[in-house]
């Protein structure tokens, strides 16, 4: 696979693909706009999975994915904890590492990250085992989740006194005694030390790209980041993975902005395609992943079938392990 270009088309989002190329799907079939409910049912009972027969292949070697973009409220937490929910309900084993100060992840899992929980911050800090701080998330079998509390937001300014300030949770995470199918590390909408450690402790960047205009507002300062991490500090990283998120089938813009990042990842991005959907937005102030929320939704839809996705491009490409 290619490596990622050093920069972003500079121009194009916004403008209609000529009508050659053009695939509209502002008008969805009544299928997929009001499913009807037998057939939520089916999808809710696949999602969620009581029975353990439908698995997700599980990659040869541990996957670690770095979950970032600079630019905030682009889906980053929300696919962080959607993916890892679908793999850990289908046969993985996952750990999230919540890296972000306000503690979505954490709140997304209702894994507790009040003040005095043991946190990540004891971890890059105070060199605290990771496992001990690691948290089994409720009701999700094979799922664990290392909590960020407030006390992260100071994290930046004590690493910088830190030896080897880079590689603290690349270290914590080597540093753990059990295997994990996939780590997810949660990253904060900024490009400080918080998302180097995470870049340089990953083998993989998964980029949520919102579909709107300006969705590559800023990518191109995270690839240059991206590409100065991978010849510094960590040679093994790529930008394997682009998920296209809140989706407005509505609009031609959404379209064009599709086919533009497609013709500019080729194949780093995702066929499936997270939609704008309410149910998404509602499931985190239930301490919920929508997965578990309103499983038989367009929402947990098409986050199953992009776990899905990303598990069978692991088992076909397998990637180094470092945990």
């Amino acid at each position: 696979m290619a490596a990622p270009a050093d920069t972003p088309p500079a121009d194009g989002y916004g403008t209609e693909p000529a009508a050659s190329t053009y695939v509209s799907r502002e008008t969805p079939t009544r299928e997929e706009d009001d499913p009807p409910l037998a057939m939520e049912a089916m999808r809710a009972v696949q999602i969620l999975n009581p029975s353990g027969e439908v698995t997700m292949p599980r990659p040869e070697r541990t996957r670690v994915m770095c979950v970032a973009n600079q630019k905030g409220g682009v889906g980053k937490t929300t696919t962080t904890v959607n993916l890892a929910v679908a793999l850990a309900l289908h046969g993985n084993r996952v750990l999230v590492v919540d890296l972000d100060p306000q503690g979505n992840a954490s709140t997304g899992l209702n894994v507790p990250h009040h003040t005095g929980v043991p946190d990540v911050y004891d971890c890059l800090i105070d060199s605290v085992p990771l496992e001990e701080v690691a948290q089994a998330v409720e009701g999700i079998p094979n799922l664990w989740c290392v909590p960020a509390t407030i006390d992260l937001a100071g994290a930046e300014i004590e690493l910088v006194s830190v030896v080897a300030r880079e590689s603290r949770l690349a270290r914590a995470i080597a540093a753990y005694p059990g295997h994990f199918d996939y780590v997810f590390i949660d990253c904060p909408p900024s490009l400080g030390l918080l998302t180097v450690n995470a870049l340089v402790a990953a083998q993989e960047v998964l980029i949520p790209i919102q579909c709107e205009y300006y969705a590559l507002e800023g990518l191109n300062q995270l690839i240059q980041n991206i590409n100065l991490v991978r010849q510094h500090l960590n040679p093994k990283l790529e930008v394997s993975t682009i998920l296209l998120t809140m989706y407005d089938r509505r609009t031609r813009l959404a379209d064009a902005v599709e086919q533009d990042v497609r013709n500019h990842f080729g194949d780093k991005v995702l066929q499936a395609v997270i939609p704008r959907n309410v149910r998404v937005s509602e499931a985190p102030s239930y301490g919920q992943s929508v997965m578990t929320y309103d499983p038989g939704s367009r929402g947990a839809t098409s986050y199953f079938e992009a776990a899905q996705e990303i598990a069978e491009r692991g088992v076909m490409e397998p990637v180094s392990r470092n945990a």
